[in-house]
């Protein structure tokens, strides 16, 4: 089980994420103590990760086995439907380990691949976030991904990420190699 805690803008607000080997994905309300949402996406979930942790639920990535990547609007729970996501096949590897949002822009964010490579996506938003559907009721609209970076580091599956929240473009990796890189991507403020 991966499990994240976000939603903490405030001091009553907390929602913890967790993701299972089964596929489930489910959303717990720590205020209200309860079971907020759930969805399975088929394949074993190998991470998750918050857009950002002091601002009211955003986005919401889940990677998991057979290379795939979910990213959620966290705006607008449809009681039928759920969020609304978008689902891409993320690495040529059979596994995306991680999932992991810059700091200093949280539409940027990069998965890390079974393969040793790592990718750098840009969320992009739709021109709605939210469409009646035929009840009138409000639903979500996903928007989009473009692929801005794939780079391969190591051999071996690159299984986890983190960015400095001092540094923009920082940030240090460790692979299944037994070893760890210090990263520096560049001309990230252009986006």
């Amino acid at each position: 089980m991966h499990a994240y805690l976000r939603n903490s803008y405030n001091a009553e607000e907390r929602m913890v994420v967790a993701g299972y080997d089964n596929g489930d994905l489910k959303m717990f309300d720590l205020k209200t103590m309860s079971l907020k949402w759930e969805t399975n996406l088929k394949n074993g979930v190998c991470g998750v990760d918050f857009d950002r942790r002091d601002i009211p639920m955003n986005k919401l990535v889940a990677t998991t086995l057979e290379a795939k990547l979910f990213v959620f609007d966290l705006k607008t729970l449809h009681r039928e439907k759920g969020f609304a996501y978008l689902s891409e096949k993320a690495h040529k590897a059979t596994t995306v380990w991680a999932a992991k949002h810059l700091p200093q822009n949280r539409d940027l964010f990069v998965t890390c691949g079974g393969s040793g490579s790592l990718n750098l996506w840009q969320y992009n938003y739709p021109t709605q976030r939210t469409k009646p559907d035929i009840d009138d009721i409000p639903m979500g609209v996903p928007g989009s991904l473009t692929l801005l970076q794939e780079a391969t580091l190591s051999s071996q599956p690159i299984n986890s990420l983190d960015w400095s929240a001092d540094k923009l473009g920082l940030a240090v990796c460790t692979s299944f190699d037994q070893t760890f890189k210090l990263l520096i991507t560049t001309k990230l403020n252009l986006y």
